[in-house]
């Protein structure tokens, strides 16, 4: 019995020891990717602001390409747990809450929130995406679950009662998802230099617009 204890402490030890060094490589692989872009940023640099040796960034990570995955995936969610943003709290309302207000607002918040911690990064994304096939793989395979996300958004609210059966669904869903999808976000960053306050207040003009299309 005080064998297997031992065991177990040996194990979350290492665990959290992984952990903490995964989390200085993510965070010093972010910061360099926004201060010299995808393709000027070397693993060897990564692991050099980390404290790390080069060999625990190539252990933990394989390659530049999974690396940069990971930065981005905890920077659309927020934290380094394995939760995406469709199964977290705020996404979740705004699937089910009461009134088809209320459910724009979650959405909102959803999307004002990754705009404002991943945008500058998803700019790092377009980029990459033209020299390395597994981000732009990544980046489509994130388009189309927008996509579906907001068909779903819309699918819901119509079975929810929440929608004149006039509605089109399609329509309404494509729009929704022109107006929440990253290469929009990074349009308006280029063009407009519009950090995330300024799209999120375009963002609940424009659903407010289309929630009063909807009755």
């Amino acid at each position: 019995m005080k064998d297997q204890v031992k065991a177990d402490a040996r194990a979350e030890f290492g665990a959290a020891r992984i952990a903490r060094t995964e989390a200085l490589v993510v965070a010093a692989a972010r910061e360099l990717f926004l201060e010299h872009g995808y393709a000027a940023t070397a693993l060897t640099q990564v692991a050099r602001r980390a404290g790390v040796a080069p060999r625990t960034v190539y252990v933990r990570f394989g390659t530049k390409a999974a690396l940069f995955r990971r930065v981005i995936d905890e920077a659309l969610v927020g934290d380094a747990e394995p939760i995406d943003v469709a199964h977290r709290p705020r996404a979740q309302d705004a699937m089910t809450a009461a009134t088809l207000a209320e459910r724009l607002n979650a959405l909102a918040d959803v999307t004002v929130g990754i705009a404002d911690r991943a945008g500058a990064l998803l700019e790092v994304a377009v980029q990459a995406e033209g020299a390395e096939p597994e981000i732009a793989e990544a980046a489509q395979s994130g388009r189309r679950e927008t996509a579906r996300l907001c068909k779903e958004f819309w699918s819901r609210a119509a079975q929810d009662g929440l929608l004149s059966s006039t509605v089109d669904i399609e329509q309404f869903a494509s729009t929704t998802d022109a107006l929440l999808c990253a290469d929009t976000m990074v349009h308006l960053r280029r063009v407009k230099g519009w950090a995330a306050a300024e799209y999120g207040r375009w963002l609940r003009t424009a659903l407010v617009a289309l929630s009063e299309a909807s009755g």
